[in-house]
């Protein structure tokens, strides 16, 4: 499949969904002043070392860009190096061990059900508002122990993030950017007061929850700041479901693009882990992840500087043909697929076992629930609008002949 993105609007930077591959693994970008890895074996080790390439990338940033990034980022996982981060990330380790993740598949299970209770009859459904975007809400927070009803109100904030996550130059900034800046702003601080709230009343009264165990947490025999608490609790909300709501839907729309591979899914479950993974690596949730060069460094036959801002483009690096057989080709069975979707060393992404325990346990639901689901050619689907993402934000599915 080499004209998804023309077939289905994906956004035009997406350059590796229309079959197309760099000519150079690692290039710059004058106009906005970054570096850009688009390889496999070089995007390995952007991901894999973090003494060179350090996850603090907040530091490049012009403060004029970002007047309150300190505030939004301390306590960030995702912009942590050791030895800081190895001690954050031991503190939720254990809600995310094999045993914790595997016991949540019955409530996984009945959420998809009670969810697709509200479809039942109904001849379609639009993915990611009945199933996609709620499951994994609901599960991520029931774990941090803030209300799940209130789900509608991280969309709103969320769907604004997603909407302003666009390529921007670290040199010059247009009034677009100040915009889309300003009402990211807006929303992280929406979402931040919010989690302040929840953060505060735990210290008052604490309970048998995620928040609770942050709040109560030590560190080298400090408790955490407000900020590192909220940050922190941010960041396994948004990362928490984001990921899970795009595999449903790209998998969805992997499986009903793939005639041949949707009935073998259908008629044998077994195969459905592997068709997951397929879908990471063919569409690749998040896109991009920043990283900051802290010496000057070769990478792919390019000289980067020290202090550079490096993008490494996964969903590129999952398409590498120097690694991947037919990169451009939706193969599920395919016996070597070392995808890049979950990131790779200390930052491979802590929630990777429960996005994948939910997407097998509510596919096969659905699968089994709506015999004849398929999508709606008369209803196109819609993405995420950011060259930074791929994911579906409207899927629209006949449920009936």
């Amino acid at each position: 499949m080499t004209t998804i993105a023309e077939n289905w609007g994906v956004h035009k930077d997406q350059f590796w969904l229309r079959g197309e591959f760099p000519d150079e693994p690692v290039g710059f970008e004058s106009e906005t002043g970054v570096w850009n890895v688009y390889g496999h074996a070089e995007s390995l080790k952007t991901l894999s070392d973090p003494k060179v390439f350090s996850s603090d990338t907040a530091r490049l940033i012009p403060k004029e860009m970002s007047p309150e990034k300190d505030q939004f980022t301390e306590g960030n996982l995702l912009q942590m190096d050791p030895p800081d981060h190895k001690k954050l990330r031991t503190l939720v380790s254990h809600a995310f061990t094999p045993k914790v993740v595997a016991d949540l598949e019955p409530r996984i299970a009945a959420l998809t059900n009670e969810l697709l209770d509200a479809v039942d009859g109904e001849d379609s459904m639009e993915l990611v508002t009945h199933l996609a975007y709620p499951l994994p809400v609901i599960v991520i927070a029931e774990l941090l122990g803030i209300p799940a009803s209130d789900r509608d109100l991280f969309k709103e904030w969320v769907d604004t993030l997603l909407r302003n996550s666009q390529k921007r130059s670290l040199i010059e900034q247009t009034e677009q950017d100040k915009k889309a800046a300003e009402e990211t702003r807006e929303q992280i601080t929406n979402l931040v007061n919010y989690l302040g709230e929840h953060v505060n009343d735990r210290r008052k009264n604490p309970r048998e929850d995620l928040l609770t165990k942050l709040v109560e947490a030590e560190v080298d025999g400090a408790k955490l700041t407000q900020n590192e608490v909220v940050n922190f609790a941010n960041v396994l909300l948004l990362a928490g479901h984001i990921t899970t709501t795009m595999l449903l839907g790209n998998t969805v729309l992997c499986l009903d693009s793939h005639p041949d591979e949707y009935r073998r899914v259908r008629k044998d479950r077994s195969l459905l882990p592997a068709t997951i993974e397929e879908s990471l690596r063919f569409l690749s949730p998040f896109a991009l992840v920043a990283r900051a060069t802290t010496t000057e460094v070769e990478l792919g036959g390019r000289t980067i500087p020290a202090d550079s801002m490096v993008f490494t483009w996964v969903a590129a690096a999952n398409r590498d043909p120097r690694t991947f057989t037919d990169p451009g080709t939706f193969d599920p069975a395919r016996a070597h697929n070392p995808h890049l979707a979950f990131g790779r060393g200390i930052h491979f992404c802590i929630g990777a076992p429960l996005a994948r325990l939910e997407g097998k346990t509510a596919l096969d639901i659905l699968l089994n629930r709506f015999p004849d689901l398929r999508t709606d050619p008369a209803v196109p689907p819609a993405f995420i609008p950011s060259p930074h993402m791929t994911g579906v934000s409207e899927l629209q599915l006949l449920l009936k002949r």
